[in-house]
């Protein structure tokens, strides 16, 4: 057996169940855009901005008529959604090609309209979006993991937040935001130990576990918050911030060097991470084993894998990585602790896992999205977009419902997640 052999039990495969799940939603959706631009129309130009101030290489603006591009996107979300329903009689699925294309598409339509008679600047909005993803990366790496080899993370959470604590605190004292990130996360590996105690050791259900950690760290870091951080501030909760490293060359490509290629070492650690993790899950014997316990845990016991201490390991390691991203909401921005800073990020995290089918890099990408969502509230804010603040401030975890329920469409958990397993 290869380290990338699929793992099947033998049994025939069932037939394929046609999903109309993206096609309804994405007609729904187009409906939505069409009464948008008919019922709100809005004239002028909006104009996309594709290059920064420091950039050495200055892309020149690009101005769109407002009237002509929202219909003609609109015309493309129809045809679109057509082809959905179409490939959905003919193969059962809608392909994750077309679904992106979908977004782009509709993305661009929403920011012409939203932006009417305003400047759009595309580099920051991009680089607001990877930086607001960047736990989220994390978090979903830590779910991918835990959910392949059978544990669901729910304390996605609480790791996020206990790593963002942990990272101020020591950071202040020591004055290293270095040692701040390896304290981070030592303590998402605390939580996700105890996580892994209970599920694996003493199978309590998996999701209460996650639940009660998420609420034992919030009240335990919110209480601490204000009894020792509060009125001790200046030395224990001023944590330094990790500096940009401009990658030279690289950071000059225009659009994509500001984006991708002036980040703080938080980030670039962020782009090893994905990379390691998909080609070790996927290449490697560590990677065999971890699918194996995930999937079909009496046949790897069978052939000699200790099925609960691949597991306990496994879930410790993504805590670890879940705790590192909780460095983001302090040392990685040099802002100060506060209560339940992480704002539910652990729970679209975990949504990313869903959208990206338990697969490192779908999941990376579809936290990528999430981010965008809620830089782009941030954007249309600053522009003075007449887009309500209410809607606004909805807008990530809309698009979180829109794509987890309505266009990943069946989407397989592992065989044997949230299972636990007893010996003979």
């Amino acid at each position: 057996m290869t380290a990338d052999a699929p793992l099947h039990s033998g049994a025939p495969e069932k037939a394929a169940v046609r999903s109309w799940k993206a096609p309804i939603t994405l007609a729904v959706f187009t409906v939505l855009y069409v009464l948008l631009i008919t019922a709100a129309p809005r004239t002028g130009e909006t104009t996309f901005r594709l290059s920064t101030a420091a950039d050495a290489i200055q892309l020149p603006e690009f101005p769109v008529s407002v009237v002509t591009t929202t219909w003609i996107v609109g015309i493309l979300l129809i045809l679109l959604t057509a082809l959905s329903t179409w490939l959905v009689q003919r193969t059962t699925r809608t392909p994750l090609w077309l679904i992106a294309a979908y977004i782009f598409i509709a993305i661009v339509g929403f920011l012409t309209w939203a932006a009417a008679g305003a400047t759009i600047p595309v580099a920051g909005l991009l680089a607001g979006a990877v930086a607001l993803a960047i736990p989220l990366i994390y978090g979903a790496l830590a779910g991918v993991i835990g959910e392949r080899a059978g544990v669901v993370n729910i304390a996605i959470e609480g790791q996020l937040l206990a790593g963002a604590f942990s990272a101020a605190v020591v950071s202040t004292i020591t004055g290293q935001p270095v040692l701040g990130m390896l304290a981070a996360m030592v303590a998402g590996v605390l939580v996700a130990f105890v996580l892994a105690a209970f599920a694996i050791k003493y199978l309590v259900d998996q999701v209460i576990v996650g639940v009660v950690l998420n609420v034992l760290v919030a009240g335990l870091t919110s209480f601490l918050y204000s009894q020792v951080l509060q009125p001790n501030r200046e030395l224990l909760n001023n944590p330094p911030r990790f500096d940009r490293i401009p990658i030279p060359f690289l950071s000059e490509i225009p659009v994509i060097g500001p984006v991708l290629f002036r980040q703080t070492i938080i980030v670039y650690l962020m782009y090893i991470a994905v990379a390691l993790v998909w080609f070790g899950m996927f290449r490697t014997r560590w990677g065999l084993r971890l699918r194996a316990v995930g999937e079909h845990p009496q046949a790897a016991d069978t052939v000699g894998i200790k099925v609960n201490p691949t597991r306990f390991w496994n879930v410790l390691l993504a805590g670890a990585i879940a705790g590192l991203g909780g460095t983001v909401f302090t040392i990685g921005n040099g802002i100060a602790f506060n209560k339940e800073m992480t704002a539910g990020a652990g729970f679209i995290a975990l949504a990313a896992v869903i959208f990206g089918q338990w697969d490192p890099i779908k999941a990376t990408l579809a936290a990528l999205l999430f981010g965008f969502a809620s830089s782009l509230q941030n954007t249309l804010s600053v522009i003075g977009s007449p887009v309500p603040s209410e809607f606004m401030l909805m807008l990530p975890y809309l698009v979180t419902i829109f794509v987890v329920a309505g266009v990943v469409g069946r989407s397989r958990a592992p065989a044997a997640d949230g299972q636990p397993y007893i010996k003979g």
